[in-house]
């Protein structure tokens, strides 16, 4: 008898600590980003939720910084 693993659901909203693991930084680190507006978030009620889209444009900004 076999598993199926199933494929992961491609979100188009993450949590906070989502994010961090998707950037591979920690969680404080997210907040941070989203209080100094680096990286854009949306609130839904009293929680906070980056876009994907938000996310991929903070990883295409880090590209622009001089080293």
């Amino acid at each position: 008898m076999s598993t199926a693993i199933a494929a992961p659901v491609d979100r188009l909203l993450y949590k906070p600590e989502e994010a961090a693991e998707a950037l591979a930084i920690g969680r404080s680190t997210v907040y941070e980003l989203m209080a100094e507006g680096s990286l854009k978030y949306i609130k839904l009620g009293r929680t906070r939720r980056l876009r994907r889209a938000d996310i991929e444009a903070y990883v295409e900004s880090l590209a622009t910084l001089p080293n």
